[in-house]
C-alpha cells in the first residue's frame, strides 16, 4: 500500500479501485459500493486487531456493526484508486466504535467518511458476547498505539434540516 497523507491519524487498512458496475447514472460510484469499500475496511481493520475470519473459525465468535452513518463527501468515478484509513475511537467489553476515512488513491481528497458501532457476538447463541481477555488486551495495545487523532468533525454527526 502506498500510504497518502492523512491529517486525521487514521492508519491504512485498505486500498480499492472503483469497478465499472459500481458506477450509477449520474457517473458516479453509487452510495451502496462506498459501503462495501467501507465494509472491506472494516474487514482489514479486524484483521490486524486479530478479530477476522480466523477469529470467528477459532472462537465462534464474531463482530456485527449496529449502527452506522455515512457521510459522502466527494464524487469518485471509475478507475479511482480508493484508500481507507481507519481509527479506533473506543471500545468497551462488548463494544467496538470505529471510524474510516476514504481518500482518492491519487490526489489525497477525502471522499467519505463512515462512523461504526460493531457488537461482539457469540456465533452459537447469536447474541452479544463479551471480549476474551486477550481481545481485550490487543484493543488496548492497538489503542494505546495508535497515532494522536482529533475527534473526525463527522463524528457524532445528526442528520436534520435545520430551522432558520
Amino acid at each position: 500500500m502506498t500510504a497518502i497523507i492523512m491529517g486525521d491519524g487514521g492508519r491504512l487498512v485498505h486500498e480499492e479501485i472503483v469497478q465499472p458496475d459500481w458506477v450509477d447514472y449520474n457517473g458516479h460510484m453509487n452510495v451502496a459500493y462506498y459501503v462495501l469499500v467501507f465494509d472491506h475496511a472494516t474487514d482489514a481493520m479486524l484483521g490486524l486487531l486479530d478479530m477476522g475470519d480466523d477469529y470467528r473459525t477459532r472462537t465462534d465468535s464474531s463482530d456485527f456493526v449496529i449502527e452506522s452513518h455515512v457521510s459522502y463527501l466527494s464524487e469518485v468515478v471509475k478507475g479511482d484508486p480508493l484508500q481507507v484509513a481507519s481509527l479506533l475511537l473506543g471500545f468497551d467489553d462488548k463494544r467496538l466504535h470505529l471510524f474510516h476515512h476514504m481518500y482518492h488513491g491519487q490526489n489525497g481528497q477525502l471522499c467519505a467518511t463512515i462512523e461504526l458501532m460493531l457488537v461482539h457476538v457469540d456465533m452459537k447463541s447469536r447474541r452479544s458476547a463479551i471480549f476474551p481477555g486477550q481481545v481485550l488486551e490487543s484493543l488496548r495495545t492497538f489503542s494505546e498505539n495508535q497515532q494522536p487523532f482529533g475527534q473526525p468533525s463527522q463524528c457524532g454527526a445528526v442528520i436534520e434540516i435545520r430551522r432558520r
